[in-house]
């Protein structure tokens, strides 16, 4: 279990926010809440990216709290791919593993992550030409080589036409239950939680509420 008990973080001349969750492997866990109600915030605590006044972070009762965003088990999928459009397909993946990496490993990886994706005979494509879906699927395979227990997605949709969303909603579920992400989902789309929460809270006058 991911488990945050009681993070307390706080902006100057703000009330503080109170956090307390758990996220199981394989599951998605949802948050939802008005814009500026600390959504993202919390996904910052999680990945390390802000550091609260108190609280415990636990993984599998590991303590996370001690530990650097480079050295935490967390990868993060942002609405912007961050994908470098001036490389292939192939090779912003491969920036998902770890330098050690052998060149025929890393190859095999990258084309079994594309594969997984979807993206099989994508590996040479310049990012610059793919789809807004297609990125998203780059993105999602890099996360994959980078073999993290925890998936934080912060509206991760939300720049997709319909159908796609759709489709990259469903492989997101996928992946989360195939490879066993604790997987925290923020959106403020009511489809996208009905569609892949199995549990969903929902940050009001700064404490997370159990909906």
């Amino acid at each position: 279990m991911l488990v945050a008990d009681d993070l307390i973080f706080a902006y100057p001349d703000q009330a503080p926010y109170h956090f307390s969750l758990e996220a199981s492997p394989g599951e998605i866990t949802a948050i939802s809440g008005i814009s500026g109600s600390g959504k993202s915030t919390l996904l910052d605590l999680v990945a390390g990216f802000q550091r609260p006044v108190s609280g415990v972070l636990t993984l599998d009762g590991a303590d996370l709290l001690p530990l650097p965003p480079e050295t935490r088990p967390v990868s993060l999928l942002l609405q912007a791919d961050n994908l470098f459009d001036h490389l292939s397909a192939a090779d912003n993946v491969r920036l998902g593993l770890p330098k050690s990496t052998g060149r025929a490993e890393g190859r095999d990886r990258i084309a079994a992550a594309l594969a997984e994706v979807g993206l099989s005979g994508f590996a040479d494509q310049l990012a610059s030409t793919l789809s807004g879906g297609q990125k998203q699927r780059v993105a999602l395979a890099r996360t994959l080589l980078r073999n993290r227990a925890v998936l934080l997605l912060d509206e991760p949709f939300s720049a997709l036409d319909d159908e796609t969303r759709k489709t990259i909603r469903d492989l997101v579920g996928d992946l989360t239950r195939r490879h066993g992400w604790h997987t925290i989902l923020v959106s403020h789309h009511a489809d996208d939680i009905a569609a892949l929460a199995d549990r969903h809270y929902r940050i009001a006058d700064g404490r997370l509420e159990r909906v």
